[in-house]
């Protein structure tokens, strides 16, 4: 195919459009930044992409919490275009941001409801919320993640990755018990955040105080992945905060969630 095409959704308060964009071109993509607007007054604008990618920022300024107010304008004004775009095999991809944004709308984790035929995009009710961080606080600061799915096709296990994490909002917290146990035994957990050995560590290597340490979901196709953490501010190598005395790496680590999303892309399209 043609180089797979992204589009890079922004709105008011988005300020990771740009280096979302890049990090696709990067990857070999041809990614385009559409303001929603544009999307809700032609629906069929996303006919002709195969990633829709929603990035960090503050989108709406948060005013009624972190990414609610653009999740119930995919919700309301979007929902057959995203329902089309979902059954076409298609990706989606939500950082920061555009994960709260994905959790509000119901779009992950999308655990399949107790009667339901375990197609629906969207649950009849919350599993899931991306609560105030432990600390009460803004973290900002680098962060080690374990990658633990074998479902995410925007990662792979042993893709582990050190990225830097900007946030109020990040402590990823389940329903109920029964909803984070099926997540778990579903392989929907992507990243889980480490100490610099690899293993479990609290705070601050788990900065926001996650369930199990929860830094990135999936739903149960593993098209869909949110994650708190920005890949898109490292994929090049002089991002990395200690490049000058770790020497340089060929590539900025984050940069493989963008070139396995692309891969996925043209072996599916």
């Amino acid at each position: 195919m043609k180089k797979p095409r992204v589009v890079v959704l922004r709105t008011a308060g988005t300020n990771c459009d740009c280096e979302t964009q890049y990090a696709f071109e990067r990857a070999d993509a041809e990614a385009e930044r559409i303001h929603v607007n544009r999307i809700v007054e032609k629906p069929s604008l996303l006919d002709g992409f195969q990633c829709m990618v929603i990035p960090g920022g503050f989108s709406y300024g948060d005013d009624l919490g972190a990414g609610r107010i653009l999740a119930n304008e995919l919700v309301h004004s979007l929902r057959e275009s995203l329902a089309r775009f979902l059954e076409d095999g298609k990706l989606i991809l939500g950082v920061c941001n555009g994960f709260q944004v994905l959790v509000k709308a119901r779009l992950l984790p999308n655990i399949p409801d107790a009667g339901s035929d375990g197609k629906q995009w969207r649950s009849a009710e919350p599993q899931a919320t991306l609560a105030f961080n432990d600390s009460n606080r803004f973290e900002d600061r680098w962060v080690y993640l374990k990658a633990a799915s074998d479902k995410c096709v925007f990662v792979k296990r042993g893709e582990d990755m050190y990225l830097p994490i900007a946030h109020a909002e990040g402590r990823f917290v389940c329903r109920d018990e029964a909803a984070f146990k099926h997540l778990v035994e579903n392989d929907q957990v992507v990243f889980r955040y480490v100490g610099p050995d690899g293993k479990p560590a609290g705070y601050p290597w788990n900065p926001n105080g996650s369930t199990d340490a929860i830094a990135g979901v999936c739903d149960p196709t593993g098209r869909v992945f949110g994650l708190m953490p920005h890949p898109e501010r490292h994929v090049e190598p002089t991002q990395h905060p200690r490049w000058t005395r770790d020497g340089l790496a060929p590539e900025g680590e984050g940069l493989r969630v963008f070139k396995n999303a692309v891969a996925y892309l043209r072996g599916n399209f």
